[in-house]
């Protein structure tokens, strides 16, 4: 069998060693005469592979015991409700910073439970850069900050973290575990799995406990941190199977030498892609050079009109979903932690033979 190249930006690729170990695991996990999918979350093997999770995801990221590590169901896009349900409390608004699509739909869903202040917006930017900090218009009496330190579909990434005197949220969904960040400057870390953790359908939430207790009566007990909390994230039956596969994805992690070993091999494969596009005059990347994305790098052909011709023959080529976001159109390579190197190098070698041949 030979297996392509997966650019998808989510779900996105998992390592293969991964994949083939749960392959070989899959009817009968270490002896067990059954599958992990078919065992009780409160049986001794699922209640140890969710604490192991939990142990390498501490490990990796370096959190304290400070806070509190969450395996949840819902995605990301659940959390955007979820955020102001646990940390408006007494107050009426909080502040977001509008940076690309999928801030915008935090915001739009945090306008149901109470006032948001859009502090920074790039919108009038087509989201090609980050706002500095210094232009941001912050509510003195916002309940916490919360912005995307990476969109997914702008390819635009924050390389630092805002210095505010609130409590400060982030969706990490498509940043996390690409390389180290500092915990602590955080209140709460958000993330969808499936991009650098595992399948979807795992949600992971890092909140201070400092924090915990706050949320409205109105929050249901599904999306209230601190009943998960409590329960060690089994009030009900979690998502059993993808904390397994996310277990796993943490010991490859950590294999290949952490996240410092991740981030530089991250950054070698962006910098070859950047370059290429660069050097071309054939290719575009519309995001300003400081704030371009490690993990997504959206790009546009010379003529819009050869957009099929490219889809079509890099699929041909064993190159996957490289069509760019509805929203922006163009291409956009999503090369996460699983994506290897020589995928980069296959993608560029094409690009260039297609620019070549129809540049």
């Amino acid at each position: 069998m030979t297996r392509k190249y997966n650019f998808c930006a989510g779900p996105a690729a998992l390592p293969e060693s991964v994949l083939e170990t749960a392959a070989q695991e899959m009817l009968d996990w270490h002896g067990r005469g059954l599958s992990i999918m078919e065992m009780s979350h409160r049986s001794t093997e699922i209640v140890g592979i969710a604490e192991t999770a939990e142990n390498a995801l501490r490990r990796l990221l370096s959190i304290s015991d400070d806070y509190a590590v969450l395996f949840l169901q819902g995605g990301a896009s659940t959390q955007f409700a979820a955020v102001p349900l646990n940390l408006l409390g007494g107050k009426h608004s909080a502040d977001y910073l509008n940076t690309g699509q999928w801030s915008k739909k935090a915001i739009a869903e945090a306008r149901r439970f109470g006032q948001v202040n859009v502090a920074a917006s790039s919108e009038q930017t087509n989201f090609s850069t980050i706002p500095a900090q210094q232009s941001w218009a912050l509510d003195s009496n916002a309940a916490y900050l919360h912005y995307t330190p990476n969109e997914t579909i702008g390819g635009v990434e924050f390389f630092w973290a805002p210095q505010v005197d609130v409590p400060l949220v982030a969706d990490m969904s498509s940043t996390i575990l690409s390389r180290p960040i500092d915990v602590s400057q955080h209140d709460v870390i958000y993330a969808g799995a499936q991009k650098n953790i595992g399948p979807a359908g795992l949600t992971i939430v890092i909140v201070r406990r400092s924090v915990l207790g706050q949320a409205s009566d109105a929050c249901p007990a599904m999306l209230n941190w601190q009943v998960m909390a409590d329960n060690d994230s089994m009030y009900n039956t979690p998502p059993t199977y993808a904390i397994y596969l996310a277990s796993l994805v943490f010991a490859w992690i950590e294999e290949q030498g952490g996240l410092t070993a991740m981030e530089a091999l991250n950054r070698r494969k962006a910098g070859k892609l950047y370059a290429a596009i660069d050097d071309s005059g054939f290719y575009a990347n519309p995001v300003e050079l400081a704030s371009r994305s490690l993990m997504n790098v959206p790009f546009t052909l010379a003529d819009a009109a050869l957009d099929n011709t490219f889809l079509a023959e890099s699929e041909a080529a064993g190159l996957l979903n490289l069509k760019g976001h509805r929203s922006v159109g163009g291409m956009r390579a999503s090369i996460y932690n699983a994506v290897g190197e020589d995928a980069v190098d296959a993608l560029i070698a094409f690009m260039q033979d297609f620019e070549q041949r129809h540049g």
